[in-house]
């Protein structure tokens, strides 16, 4: 079992197993969601995902056209999990909220053709998408 949890630690997002899919998005929304250059999470079953603690949720529109459903905390504002209305059987977690650091390593990396110019994700088995 692995646990995410927001930055006031009163939501917590429970995570068994493995991620089916760990990847670092470099889209503006994702900029702009964690305040930084990327974004990086795992996506887990969302059978094997349980969320505790109050959660808020914001819906918005990707440029792709899909809608993301994110679920955060109404304390401090962490962005706890999210799912694309597409893959409604795959929760995201954002990989900054697990504890344990060294688990998972992006194996993809999106959305490259908006990545900043002094950012590198490194590793040559990344699969790498614009």
């Amino acid at each position: 079992m692995r646990v995410a949890s927001c930055r006031c630690g009163a939501l917590r997002a429970e995570c068994a197993g493995e991620p089916v899919r760990v990847s670092a998005c470099h889209c503006r929304a994702c900029q702009k969601r964690t305040g930084s250059a990327f974004s990086a999470q795992a996506r887990f079953p969302a059978a094997s995902v349980r969320l505790e603690g109050e959660s808020r949720t914001f819906v918005r529109t990707a440029d792709s056209g899909r809608r993301l459903t994110y679920r955060f905390c109404p304390g401090c504002g962490s962005t706890v999990a999210y799912v694309i209305d597409e893959w409604p059987d795959v929760v995201a977690v954002p990989l900054g909220l697990f504890d344990d650091a060294d688990f998972a390593t992006p194996a993809h990396s999106v959305y490259e053709g908006r990545k900043r110019p002094w950012v590198s994700i490194l590793g040559t088995d990344i699969e790498r998408h614009d």
